[in-house]
């Protein structure tokens, strides 16, 4: 039987509550528990989201973000299917972005 391989505190929405839990192993399982299979490109786009934030300290706004990236958002959007920047920021670690998710 198949069960979370890692335990770390999450919110309501599946963010974790504490940002130094977050390991590329971490990632994984949370993109597993969205039903999603973690890929090297997408693990990319994580460690890039959390470099722009240490930079930052606020999560890119997705235009940006892909332009960063050299996609476009309709390419993040196939990717992802819904909300490229909640989903890098929740797999990632990350605080929710604000603004359009």
């Amino acid at each position: 039987m198949m069960q979370a391989a890692i335990e770390v505190p999450l919110d309501n929405e599946g963010f974790l509550l504490d940002r130094d839990d977050w390991s590329e192993e971490v990632a994984v399982e949370l993109a597993r528990s969205d039903d999603f299979e973690m890929t090297e490109q997408v693990m990319g786009f994580i460690r890039e989201a959390r470099s722009m934030y240490e930079e930052d300290g606020v999560v890119p706004p997705i235009r940006i973000f892909a332009k960063k990236q050299k996609v476009s958002t309709k390419e993040l959007y196939n990717i992802f299917k819904k909300g490229p920047m909640k989903l890098i920021c929740k797999w990632g670690g990350l605080p929710k972005p604000t603004g359009c998710v």
